[in-house]
């Protein structure tokens, strides 16, 4: 008897059945596994679906990918989170094409009382990426959970500054949480998961394309209260985002830089259609939200070694690698006799660890801890 997780998952990977009418027809049969037992002629009926998508719910039989995957989330310690769920994003659930399920990882809440999300160009100037720091560090008395998207630029620099900072930070990824992109912020993702964590909407099969980033600018703009634009140019993700979270009804904030200069000009656009309200220094952002400082928590204590909770394999890699130095995945594989689908998951969980570096040509190495 397959459990309610695996027909929530199978409900992911349907064919032409999309966040909103996988949501129609949960509120319609009142859980994922309904949804699979039903009638053609039932589903037939539900506004959204019709013949081709209940052919296609009918006619589903990859249940083989579906039970890899939960077997992938248990393994890995991710955690998903279903629509319904009382620990889904409150903020989130009110958005009409918000993902049905999240896959998480991390020690950090998905409700916090306050969110902002941080985003702008993937090639700052120092200036905004000094603004974007300050910003940051002038929120920290407030308690404030900082979101991206992973992303280099803006992105990982508000990341990074929370973390600094004794923020909670969260990741949202345009991929699967079996893989890190870009891998160079491997060390940052790690320490996000003490102090925050990755979040997606994507199974660990997912191929990694272009069309992935908007769908996951639309987490960034729904999981946040608002989202401050720290530096863009005319196009671009970020404005993307900031579109999208106008169409939540997020206040977005956009920061002006210098009228003359092209990584300002999005920001300056925003200011001018009157999308964005202009924001020249951190108090504009707590006031215009009502944010007040928030209470002193007691922080966790850093974990004394994080080797601890590894997997067998992935113990025996880092000890090859400590053995042979560096490798490539064949040679990696050829003495440990893990499978190579199974030997890239571990390689990739043991980089956001940042206990091993990718290297040229497919190979690896240890990182001294």
């Amino acid at each position: 008897m397959r459990e309610e997780l695996h027909y929530r998952i199978a409900l992911t990977f349907l064919p032409l059945v999309g966040d909103v009418a996988a949501k129609s027809l949960i509120e319609t049969f009142g859980s994922a596994s309904a949804v699979f037992h039903a009638r053609r002629r039932e589903l037939e009926c539900i506004p959204g679906i019709g013949k081709v998508k209940a052919a296609a719910i009918k006619q589903f039989r990859d249940f083989y990918r579906v039970e890899a995957e939960a077997r992938f989330l248990q393994r890995h310690g991710i955690r998903p989170v279903f629509f319904t769920d009382e620990d889904y994003p409150k903020r989130l659930q009110h958005c009409y094409d918000s993902p049905v399920l999240l896959y998480y990882k991390g020690k950090g809440g998905l409700q916090p009382e306050k969110m902002l999300g941080i985003v702008g160009t993937r090639r700052p100037t120092d200036y905004g990426a000094g603004i974007c720091r300050d910003f940051v560090k002038a929120f920290a008395p407030h308690g404030i959970t900082i979101v991206s998207g992973m992303a280099y630029g803006i992105d990982i620099t508000a990341h990074e500054a929370a973390l600094d900072n004794g923020l909670p930070t969260i990741g949202v990824l345009a991929h699967g949480l079996n893989r890190l992109y870009p891998a160079a912020h491997a060390r940052t993702a790690a320490r996000m998961l003490e102090q925050g964590g990755l979040l997606s909407d994507f199974s660990s099969g997912a191929e990694l394309n272009r069309q992935n980033f908007p769908r996951r600018n639309r987490i960034v703009a729904g999981l946040c209260d608002a989202v401050l634009v720290v530096e863009s140019g005319r196009t671009g993700g970020s404005l993307i985002t900031a579109d999208i979270a106008c169409g939540y009804n997020r206040d977005v904030l956009a920061i002006p830089g210098r009228v003359n200069d092209l990584s300002s000009a999005g920001c300056l656009d925003l200011i001018k259609q009157n999308k964005a309200a202009l924001v020249s220094e951190p108090e504009d952002v707590l006031r215009m939200l009502d944010w007040r400082p928030a209470a002193p928590v007691a922080r966790p204590a850093a974990q004394s070694s994080l080797f601890h909770s590894l997997e067998p394999a992935q113990q025996d890699i880092l000890q090859i690698l400590s053995s042979h130095g560096q490798l490539d995945i064949d040679e990696l594989q050829y003495h440990s006799g893990i499978p190579r689908s199974t030997m890239a998951a571990e390689l990739m969980q043991l980089e956001m660890l940042g206990l091993v570096r990718a290297m040229p040509g497919h190979t690896y190495q240890l990182i001294s801890t």
